[in-house]
């Protein structure tokens, strides 16, 4: 067995911390810390001879520590004799044998795969009918009592702050019953229902009450779709709005958390309020812009005063005075602001330019990749229009064909189409029976991409589609490497732009990201690579913060409508909300009201007005994570 992980926790107490949190590396190891946590507790109670009463959760975040649990199994290092099982939740008017249900999921998943006692599977049921749940409701309750109580309850976090069905207004008393689910819970299971419309409007569930009489509490939450809510649950007030923020009272409970899930953590964004830090000039740009954002001052007229009662007296004293901390951050800022992504042309820089190592090459071949077909112009259309204008040969790759984005009523006004066009030109019409859908909705989006990059002046030729297979298999595996190793070395950029929107609730945007970094670390010791510069944007899913953009494009308002109009190209992808979340504007309101709030959020810290900025962090792929 591996040695047992040891995360530091920050106890509640600890400045705004209510509840004790461990923030992990990844993932992967926040699964495994809570996968030992059960391991623990199960051989615990069978050495004691007793029995381990647990609490268990559906959905994407725990299946990662249920198949550590089955692999410690088959290894015969765990036995699940002693257990005793309660789920949190199920899906109402739901059968059992619908492979959607909880039921289905927790045998597929777990209670199939390893030795507990069938008599011992606890879940509520869905196939009743509303006026027998309230009966079964008080059944589950005693059922739970009887077993002796949960001894530790797993849970996950909705991106509202939910736990089980528990959506926001859930009171600290209630107990199990049905309730109505929350828009953003239903969008958020719309891909495994295959759409909004299928996915129940109701669930039976565990009441805060039944949880919070669990002994100990674990609730895992990964991925920066999740950041907000972990924030409100460990920071917030412990108010029924955030229910996840009712374990605040809970006498042992903890929250683990991956990078990404903590982003929002005052650990994270503000460590100087938590404890002591080990200021770096990173740290101190993002505690001076903090200090602007929280008073609402320009950053040049910010007084001792402000940074004191932003609790920053120890920057202060380490390395102020105000006024030179002010304005070494404004220049910082300013610094990064440039219209010439690809570096200024040496017949064009003037006396007081800004050195940039962009500079040193042009023209330049810029290599952009696009998780979905449409990301490119979401998060950076307007800079590739700009590189375009200044001479740079701009590549966009397409990571994956998007095809899940196509509905069937999308896909059938093209068919009638080309249907009607043969009919005109009298020629016959093709049939597509034996097509595979998926490979039709993927040309859908293949001619989408294409017209939305010609908007942006790119050419088709200059769009390479990848179709990535871990679109599929949901996972990064060599056949994604070796495909994105193979373009870069074929084209051998001078700069690389990469989505680093992780806030994508599907994790297609996450897992991307891996195969091209894994492709570029593959590449590292070839003579290209050392003068290419990498670069993340965002766009549909997250933006970044003014203490996170290296460096920003300005954005004129011409330059706003061009890339509307790229991204309206992209016709399935309009007038619909496909995802998850609780975010209805559609994906050209997202990238304006982002660039155009990131421009203004700059303005008010004192820096020059403009329409809109599309931000990017600096990426090295050698170090990330």
């Amino acid at each position: 067995m591996n040695t047992p992980l040891r995360i530091p926790v920050i106890a509640a107490g600890t400045g705004p911390v209510r509840i004790a949190t461990r923030v992990c590396a990844d993932p992967a190891t926040a699964a495994r810390y809570v996968a030992e946590v059960v391991r623990d507790a199960i051989t615990r109670a069978g050495r004691a001879g007793q029995r381990c009463v647990l609490g268990l959760p559906t959905g994407r975040t725990p299946l990662a520590v249920y198949r550590l649990l089955v692999a410690w199994h088959r290894a015969g290092e765990l036995s699940f004799r002693h257990v005793v099982a309660f789920n949190l939740d199920e899906y109402q008017g739901l059968p059992r044998s619908s492979g959607q249900s909880y039921w289905a999921f927790m045998h597929r998943e777990l209670f199939d795969q390893v030795d507990i006692d069938p008599a011992q599977v606890h879940l509520p049921r869905g196939d009743l009918g509303e006026e027998e749940v309230a009966h079964h409701a008080a059944d589950y309750e005693r059922a739970i009592a009887a077993a002796g109580g949960i001894d530790l309850m797993l849970l996950g976090i909705g991106a509202n702050g939910h736990i089980g069905f528990n959506e926001p207004g859930s009171q600290q008393c209630s107990r199990t019953r049905l309730v109505r689910l929350a828009r953003g819970t239903r969008l958020a299971a719309a891909k495994d229902f295959a759409g909004l419309a299928n996915v129940p409007q109701a669930g039976v569930t565990m009441g805060v009450a039944t949880i919070l009489a669990a002994r100990r509490i674990v609730l895992l939450a990964c991925g920066a779709h999740k950041a907000a809510a972990v924030a409100a649950a460990v920071e917030g007030a412990g108010e029924a709005t955030c229910p996840a923020s009712l374990l605040q009272g809970h006498g042992d409970a903890e929250v683990v958390c991956d990078r990404d899930a903590s982003a929002d953590l005052s650990m994270v964004r503000k460590p100087w309020l938590v404890g002591s830090v080990a200021w770096d000039a990173a740290l101190v740009r993002s505690a001076v812009i903090d200090v602007g954002e929280t008073t609402g001052r320009a950053l040049l007229t910010l007084r001792p005063g402000d940074y004191q009662a932003c609790g920053l007296s120890e920057l202060l004293d380490q390395h102020g005075p105000a006024d030179r901390l002010n304005l070494d951050t404004f220049r910082d800022l300013v610094g990064r602001i440039t219209g010439w992504p690809g570096g200024k042309p040496p017949g064009l820089r003037r006396p007081g330019d800004i050195p940039r190592p962009d500079d040193i090459i042009h023209p330049k071949t810029v290599l952009v990749f696009s998780p979905h077909p449409d990301d490119d112009v979401i998060g950076m259309g307007g800079t590739i229009a700009r590189l375009g204008e200044h001479g740079h040969l701009v590549h966009i790759a397409y990571q994956t064909s998007g095809h899940h984005g196509v509905h069937d009523d999308d896909l059938s006004p093209h068919l009638a189409f080309v249907a009607g066009a043969c009919r005109l030109a009298g020629a016959p019409a093709p049939a597509f029976g034996a097509t595979p859908p998926a490979a039709l909705k993927a040309l859908v989006r293949r001619c989408e991409a294409t017209a939305g990059a010609a908007v942006v002046g790119v050419a088709p030729a200059r769009c390479r589609f990848l179709d990535s297979p871990l679109y599929e298999t949901l996972a990064v595996g060599e056949a994604d490497i070796a495909l994105h190793a193979a373009l870069l070395r074929e084209l051998r950029p001078h700069q690389v732009y990469a989505a680093g929107d992780l806030a994508d609730p599907n994790g297609t945007h996450r897992r991307c990201l891996l195969a091209l970094q894994a492709a570029l670390q593959r590449c590292a010791g070839e003579p290209w690579f050392a003068g290419c510069s990498c670069w993340l944007y965002r766009g549909g899913w997250d933006h970044y913060r003014a203490d996170e953009f290296a460096r920003a494009v300005p954005l004129s308002p011409g330059d706003v409508l061009v890339k509307r109009q790229a991204i309206l190209r992209h016709r399935t992808q309009k007038d619909r909300i496909m995802f998850p979340g609780d975010d209805v504007r559609e994906f050209w309101q997202r990238a304006e009201d982002r660039t155009s709030g990131a421009a203004q959020g700059l303005n008010r810290l004192g820096l020059p007005e403009y329409a809109a900025l599309e931000l990017f962090a600096a990426w090295n792929p050698l170090e990330w994570p």
